[in-house]
């Protein structure tokens, strides 16, 4: 009897068995589609289911405990704002698994693990078809251009150039010099008095004692 034995060890040790499902359940959520062996599917699927579920509640209780086995911040960030959204109305069952037949070499059972709802994704048709288009539109848009351009060119030359305005400032300065200088070139020169000049009282005065004196003498000698 299986008493105790709730899941598939696998033939392996318990740090290789959790570090093979972290990579593989990383890979299922990147990807949304890996192949593996059934063993290895079933294991998988449960450990992605659970995360899933947790994943429908956005708290950081559960992104904590989901970066525990999800170290790439990019693909936890996937599942908690991509994937668990879509899941939102569903209970359970969030994947499927494909047989594709038996490996050859040891005949193991293959099969193909998938989520049921994929993230919006184009096809590689849907890709070719785009870039048909692209390249289609582009010769239209570069003539489109070109015709704009042209177009802008011929306006150009048509109009004639604005003459540009002289300042007003400097027009009216120039104009108020102009007439300054207009009126003193119609303004005669004024004319310069002549200094007068002071009789010499002292010369007089002096001249007049001669004069007295010598006539003083001339009677003294009569």
């Amino acid at each position: 009897m299986k008493h105790r034995i709730g899941f598939n060890a696998l033939n392996k040790t318990s740090s290789h068995r959790k570090a093979m499902k972290r990579s593989m359940v990383t890979s299922l959520f990147r990807y949304e589609r890996i192949e593996t062996t059934k063993s290895k599917a079933l294991e998988v699927r449960r450990m992605a289911e659970k995360m899933i579920t947790r994943a429908k509640t956005d708290s950081v209780a559960n992104r904590r405990r989901i970066g525990r086995d999800i170290k790439d911040e990019a693909i936890a960030a996937k599942l908690f704002l991509e994937i668990a959204p879509m899941f939102a109305e569903r209970k359970g069952g969030y994947t499927r698994i494909l047989k594709t037949g038996n490996r050859l070499g040891d005949a193991a059972e293959m099969v193909i693990l998938e989520l049921v709802e994929k993230t919006s994704k184009p096809s590689k048709k849907d890709e070719k078809k785009a870039d048909k288009k692209a390249e289609k539109a582009a010769p239209k848009k570069a003539a489109a251009t070109t015709k704009a351009k042209a177009e802008v060119a011929e306006e150009k030359a048509e109009k004639p150039a604005p003459k540009k305005a002289a300042p007003k400032k400097a027009a009216a300065t120039t104009k108020a010099k102009a007439e300054v200088t207009e009126e003193k070139a119609e303004k005669p020169a004024p004319k310069k008095a002549a200094p007068k000049k002071a009789a010499p009282k002292k010369a007089a005065t002096s001249t007049k004692a001669k004069a007295e004196d010598a006539e003083k003498s001339v009677k003294e000698d009569k």
